[in-house]
């Protein structure tokens, strides 16, 4: 068996959860529409081909087999614009549910790492940018990293630089609390109300004191170096995400599309980990 089909045979049962419609078929008599579950499974493999909306469409129709691990026919596979356009009804929280329950996949130790990079949105012409007035150029994406897998547990996205990256860190620690035994960042979450926000929560914070004064040193004496040390993989993972499925997001739709294609980005790579096995 081919990674590819593997890879679609992890998801699509996973996908038909998520999004509800299991019991629907892939698709309808021609021109009544495609479920849910196989639109997210196409658009999936786009990104795990890492290639356009309609050389993904082109690929498909020679390959019959993956194509029917879908449920769908060779012959007949949606438009690249419908594929293009299927998350304007599709939520982040069936994003979010994807991402949770194949990080899942994996053997999972409750001890993470989190850590920020950025990606880049796609080219566009001048035209274009003025008349949708396209300026922000980075996507800024913060990932919670099981530290033993290395698979990622959540995502979140902004394209505001300013704020506090340790109140960022307390939100998505906050929504993983009954997974997580510890947490690791570097100096950049230093701070005292995400550690008090993490005991609270059951969470361990091993993220070392700025030294301001000697008491400092004390308190990063404490820390469990072992595990503080893996704080690191979060880097790893942002690294392995961007040089297998690219530092750009493709949709140029403004906003909710390019952090939905983030969220899927970290469930291809999951997905992939998984298969390598």
């Amino acid at each position: 068996m081919t990674q590819i089909s593997r890879f679609i045979g992890e998801f699509v049962p996973v996908a038909q959860r998520a999004t509800g419609d299991g019991g629907e078929s892939a698709a309808t008599v021609r021109g009544g529409g495609f479920a849910d579950y196989a639109l997210v499974s196409l658009y999936c493999l786009r990104i795990y081909l890492d290639t356009s909306y309609r050389r993904t469409i082109d690929l498909l129709k020679e390959m019959p087999q993956i194509t029917g691990e879908i449920g769908l026919s060779a012959v007949y596979l949606p438009a690249p614009s419908t594929l293009c356009k299927a998350f304007d009804r599709i939520g982040m929280s069936v994003c979010r549910v994807l991402l949770r329950q194949l990080a899942q996949l994996h053997d999972l130790s409750e001890h993470a790492a989190i850590d920020a990079t950025f990606y880049d949105r796609s080219p566009a012409s001048r035209h274009y940018c003025q008349r949708i007035s396209y300026r922000v150029q980075k996507l800024k994406v913060t990932k919670l990293v099981d530290t033993a897998s290395q698979a990622v547990i959540d995502v979140h996205c902004s394209t505001n630089r300013e704020g506090s990256d340790a109140d960022l860190a307390k939100q998505i620690a906050r929504r993983n609390a009954g997974n997580l035994r510890s947490l690791a960042a570097d100096k950049g979450y230093d701070k005292q109300s995400l550690r008090e926000g993490l005991r609270e929560l059951g969470i361990r914070p091993l993220i070392k004191h700025c030294i301001f004064a000697p008491y400092d040193h004390a308190h990063n004496a404490r820390i469990d170096h072992n595990r503080y040390n893996q704080r690191s993989m979060s880097e790893t993972v942002n690294s392995a995400v961007k040089r297998s499925l690219g530092f750009a997001v493709r949709v140029q739709s403004w906003w909710f599309r390019e952090f939905y294609e983030i969220a899927l980005m970290c469930v291809v790579y999951n997905i992939r980990c998984f298969v390598k096995q």
